[in-house]
C-alpha cells in the first residue's frame, strides 16, 4: 500500500496504558493520521512511501501539549524578574499591557511563542490572553494545534470594555473556529479575584451549552486565598463550587494552596489540575501537591505559564522540574516516575482539553502529532531507558523533528512554516518599544 510518510525510529513511546517502549519500530502516516505502528520490517513489507525517514538513536513520542500559557507575553520575557506575583502583576505586567497590548502585539508575540514551542517539541498549547483571534491567526500560520482562551476579566482592556463584550467576542470567535480541525476554544475567566459571580455563572451555563472547557488560575498563592476568605468568608474553590464551576470541564491552573478536603472535592467533581512548576518556583507561589493529587485520582497536566514568568515555553525542562519537585514535596523518590511525567505532558493534557480521542498518544487512527528526540549525543549516552533519558537528561535542543497532523513543522531543527528572521526582527522591534 502506498502511504504518505514512514518514520523509522530506534525507540517509540506511544504512551499507552502499559507505558510500552517499542524498539526498532516504525510509524506509517497517511492523510494526517497514524495508519499503523509495527516493527520496522513489517512496515516495510506492508507499505511504500516517497517520504521515508530514518531516525536512528531517536525517540518518537506524542507531540507535547502545553496546557497553560499566555503566548503573546513572550514579548515580555525577562521584563520584570525576581519579584513576587502581585508586585510583578500589579506594578509591572498590567501597566505594560495597558500601554502596549494590541492586535499587532498579540499576533507578533504569538508567532514568537509558536516558533519557540515547535522547536521545543510542543505541538499543541492551551492559551489565555487578549485578542485570541490574533493568536488564532498566528497558530494557523504556524500549523500548530491550539485551544484558545475566550478571556474574561472584570476590568476593561484593549480587547473588551466589560463582561458582556468579553463574552460576546469570545462566543463569536468560538463560532468562527467551528469546524477548524486544529484550533478549538475554552472559556478563560482569569481568576477568582478578577472575575465576579455573575459572569462566572454565565460562563458555567455557556460552557455546558457549547461543550467546551473552563480554563482558570485558581489557588495560585496564599495571599489570594487569604484575601478571598477575608472578603467573602470563603476560600476560592468553595465559592467556585457553589457557582457550579467545579466539574470535568474545569481546568484549574496552579493549585498550590490546597487542603486535603479540597483535594477530595476536586477528585469528586472530576476537575483537572494544570501544573506549572517553574513559574510557581520563580514567583515563589507555592508547591502543587502533585503526588497527593495523583493518589486521589485527579488528572494532572503540565503547562509552562507565560514566558514573562517562566521565562521559557520549554516543556522538556518543565517535565524534569515537575518530576524533581514532586519527589521533594512528597519526600518520596519513587513519586511521579518518568513515565507518569510524560503522561502529564501528553495523554493527560489531551484529556484535560477534551482532545484525547485525537491526540496525546501514538495510536492508530489518531492524528499524527509526533515529536522526535535525538538521544545520540554524548550528553545522553548511554541510553538504558529512553523515557527516563528524556525526562532527566535531554533538553529541547535535542528535538530534531516535529509533525502536526502529519505536516512536518520542524525538519532537522529547521522551522518549515515560520520565517525565523522575520520573527526575530519583530521581537527586536517590540523590545525597543517596551523597554523601560
Amino acid at each position: 500500500m502506498k502511504i504518505d510518510t514512514i518514520l523509522h525510529a530506534t525507540w517509540i513511546a506511544p504512551v499507552d496504558e502499559h507505558n510500552t517502549v517499542h524498539h526498532n519500530y516504525s510509524i506509517a502516516i497517511h492523510e494526517g493520521r497514524i495508519h499503523d505502528l509495527l516493527p520496522k520490517q513489517d512496515i516495510l513489507n506492508k507499505y511504500t512511501s516517497d517520504v521515508e525517514i530514518n531516525l536512528e538513536n531517536q525517540l518518537l513520542i506524542p507531540g507535547l501539549i502545553n496546557t497553560h500559557t499566555h503566548s503573546a507575553m513572550s514579548l515580555m520575557r525577562g521584563l520584570a524578574d525576581d519579584l513576587p506575583l502581585m508586585d510583578w502583576l500589579n506594578n509591572h505586567i498590567w501597566p505594560t499591557e495597558q500601554k502596549h497590548v494590541s492586535a499587532e502585539f498579540v499576533f507578533d508575540g504569538s508567532l514568537l511563542a509558536c516558533a519557540e514551542m515547535i522547536r521545543g517539541g510542543t505541538t499543541c498549547f492551551n492559551d489565555m490572553y487578549f485578542f485570541p483571534d490574533e493568536t488564532a491567526r498566528a497558530v494557523e500560520q504556524s500549523g500548530m494545534r491550539a485551544s484558545l482562551g475566550l478571556i474574561l476579566i472584570d476590568f476593561p482592556s484593549a480587547w473588551a470594555k466589560d463582561a458582556n463584550e468579553y463574552l460576546s467576542k469570545g462566543i463569536e470567535l468560538h463560532d468562527q473556529l467551528h469546524g477548524n480541525s486544529l484550533i478549538s476554544a475554552a472559556f478563560a475567566p482569569h481568576a477568582p479575584y478578577t472575575v465576579s459571580d455573575e459572569p462566572l455563572k454565565r460562563i458555567s451555563t455557556y460552557a455546558e451549552e457549547l461543550d467546551i472547557p473552563i480554563h482558570m488560575h485558581i489557588h495560585e498563592i496564599a495571599d489570594e486565598v487569604e484575601k478571598a476568605v477575608s472578603q467573602t468568608g470563603k476560600r476560592p474553590l468553595e465559592r467556585l463550587n457553589e457557582l457550579g464551576l467545579l466539574s470535568p470541564r474545569l481546568l484549574a491552573v496552579h493549585m498550590t494552596q490546597l487542603t486535603d478536603d479540597e483535594i477530595n472535592l476536586v477528585a469528586e467533581t472530576g476537575a483537572h489540575v494544570l501544573h506549572c512548576p517553574e513559574s510557581n518556583l520563580k514567583l515563589a507561589s507555592g508547591f502543587c501537591p502533585t503526588y497527593k493529587l495523583q493518589q486521589a485520582g485527579i488528572n494532572i497536566a503540565l503547562g509552562t505559564d507565560g514566558a514573562a514568568s517562566n521565562n521559557d515555553l520549554d516543556m522538556i525542562a518543565e517535565m524534569r522540574t515537575a518530576a524533581l519537585l514532586a519527589k521533594a514535596v512528597a519526600n518520596n523518590a519513587s513519586a511521579m516516575p518518568a513515565e507518569d511525567i510524560l503522561r502529564m505532558a501528553t495523554i493527560n493534557a489531551a484529556k484535560a482539553l477534551g482532545l484525547d480521542a485525537e491526540i496525546g498518544s501514538i495510536e492508530i487512527a489518531k492524528s499524527a502529532d509526533i515529536t522526535a528526540i535525538d538521544l545520540s549525543g554524548i550528553e545522553n549516552q548511554p541510553v538504558y531507558n529512553p523515557v527516563s533519558q528524556l525526562i532527566y537528561s535531554a533538553g529541547r535542543e535535542n528535538v530534531s523533528n516535529v509533525w502536526v497532523a502529519g505536516n512536518h513543522l520542524l525538519k532537522d531543527r529547521e522551522l518549515t512554516t515560520l520565517d525565523e528572521k522575520s520573527i526575530l526582527e519583530k521581537a527586536a522591534y517590540w523590545q525597543e518599544k517596551i523597554k523601560p
